[in-house]
């Protein structure tokens, strides 16, 4: 029975593991004394897929600078996002619990702090360990308590669950307000033009400002968009919801990379001298594509490809920093994305048309908001130098367990009830281990599970048609069960739940246990 060889096989990995325990524990420093809390630094993409850098086959775009971390430390073959879409997993990321747990789904422009202010997170468990913690970039986990006024203080948000700083984009750059958010303020806001914001399920019919929208003057747009985009005109693009007000706050999106790059660089250099953690989720590759003109024609695939290059150059002079300050040795570097990738997503910016013989999510099937596989692996690279060997790990881990990852690297204790979902794959992050997950949950508009190289997708009789129709992804989700053995088919073409109903039913059990809290 499959729980019975999982069983076996996890004791097999714990004696395995404590017999490793042992051989470092006589060879080597003990962990305590060889770690001197590292500065931790996530680097989180947004929209990045599978094949979308250079060592992972990416064609018509390069990256020297992610592929540099990748030929220097691990690069995993089989690490996955939490979910398919980027509110769920920022929010897993960030506390180390599924986000189904809290409902979590993609927040609109204007929805409360996701994370409850007494939930432990990644940066109040460092803070504990004497961290300086900061977020810098796209955010998009609710501020305030749901009555926000943009012209105040908006709060709660990052800096009442763990960090000390913050620099936002207050949701994604496709929704409004099109501003940046220092702490707890609207940066250059006029008090004499005060911000308002609007959300409405029809912008055809509901503009109560005077700024014009994509519907009442598409002249004055740089990219069409769809209907659901075609809100408040702001530098040239339409976005999500209506924007009144606040014409001095508005940032461009041609700096938005130098703007979040300059924040986190000022952040680490104020920091240098003590431990500090700082989660970069970038805006790029997300919708709006309007890199700076300087990476314009950078890439054969347009805008996108062009913002592949900008975010590649911003990692690129994070480094450098690190460098320049001589933190490199000290610091631990994680690379990854929020969820796999998507072309059309709001905006004609000819990522379709100009996608030459590039193949965003590699191999396998699916993509953003797919229960397939590309929904969440995701390039995920650890770079360490001095600690970390180079080489290619083909363990299956979460981003879910950075939490207890990190806590274990500085051996800080995890209450109960505390980041529930999470496990310790510190020894697999820094390439000490290829023994990761036996059983991983994978998020999307249904449930996906993981048993070893078996993938489970449970059925839905949900309506998703528009992922496949509109996003032209494959969404994955099926009125009937799917199986597949992802080490002999790892494209998901193959459906074994008809021979294979003994295991069907012992993973959808396995599933339900995760689901009920067990």
């Amino acid at each position: 029975m499959i729980a019975q060889n999982i069983f076996r096989k996890r004791i097999k990995t714990l004696v395995s593991i404590l017999l490793t325990i042992t051989f470092f524990s006589c060879n080597t420093v003990t962990k305590k004394e060889e770690i001197q809390k590292p500065n931790i630094i996530i680097l989180y993409a947004d929209d990045l897929g599978y094949g979308d850098v250079g060592v992972y086959g990416a064609k018509g775009v390069t990256t020297p600078n992610i592929d540099f971390l990748a030929k220097n430390g691990v690069k995993f073959s089989d690490a996955h996002c939490s979910a398919a879409t980027c509110t769920p997993s920022r929010y897993s990321l960030l506390t180390g619990n599924y986000a189904f747990r809290r409902k979590a789904q993609v927040l609109p422009g204007d929805a409360p702090l996701l994370i409850r202010q007494v939930t432990p997170t990644l940066p109040s468990l460092l803070k504990k360990a004497g961290y300086k913690t900061a977020v810098v970039g796209k955010w998009h986990l609710g501020l305030g308590d749901g009555q926000v006024d943009w012209n105040k203080e908006v709060k709660p948000g990052p800096l009442e669950i763990g960090f000390d700083y913050s620099y936002l984009l207050p949701s994604t750059g496709d929704r409004v307000p099109s501003v940046y958010l220092e702490n707890y303020t609207v940066v250059n806001l006029d008090p004499n033009d005060p911000l308002e914001i609007t959300f409405t399920d029809n912008p055809e019919q509901t503009n109560p400002y005077e700024r014009p929208t994509g519907v009442t003057h598409p002249e004055l747009l740089k990219q069409k968009a769809d209907v659901q985009h075609s809100g408040s005109i702001i530098n040239g693009m339409s976005r999500i919801g209506f924007m009144g007000g606040g014409k001095k706050a508005e940032f461009i999106d041609e700096e938005l990379s130098d703007v979040m790059l300059q924040k986190a660089q000022r952040f680490i250099n104020q920091n240098k001298a003590n431990p500090f953690f700082l989660y970069f989720p970038f805006h790029d590759i997300h919708v709006p594509r309007v890199p700076n003109k300087r990476f314009s024609g950078k890439s054969s695939m347009g805008s996108r490809g062009d913002a592949i290059v900008q975010m590649d150059w911003v990692v690129g002079e994070i480094i450098k920093t690190l460098k320049q300050l001589e933190i490199e040795k000290n610091t631990l570097v994680i690379f990854t994305s929020d969820n796999g990738p998507v072309l059309n997503d709001g905006y004609e910016d000819q990522a379709i048309e100009k996608l030459g013989a590039h193949k965003p999510s590699g191999i396998f099937r699916g993509g953003k908001y797919s229960a397939y596989e590309a929904g969440t692996r995701v390039p995920t690279i650890t770079y360490w130098p001095g600690k970390i060997e180079p080489k290619e790990s083909p363990a299956l881990w979460s981003q879910v367990d950075m939490y207890a990852s990190l806590a274990s690297l500085l051996d800080i204790h995890i209450r109960e009830g505390e980041a529930t979902d999470s496990e310790d794959m510190i020894a697999v992050l820094l390439g000490k281990a290829d023994m990761g997950r036996k059983i991983m949950l994978e998020e999307s508009y249904t449930f996906g599970l993981r048993v070893e190289e078996w993938k489970y997708i449970m059925p839905s009789d949900k309506d998703y048609s528009w992922v496949n129709n509109i996003k032209k992804i494959e969404s994955g989700i099926d009125t009937i069960p799917q199986l597949y053995n992802l080490e002999i088919d790892p494209e998901e073409t193959n459906n074994l739940a008809n021979s294979e109903t003994e295991r069907i039913i012992e993973m959808q059990s396995i599933l339900n246990h995760i689901l009920d809290g067990e």
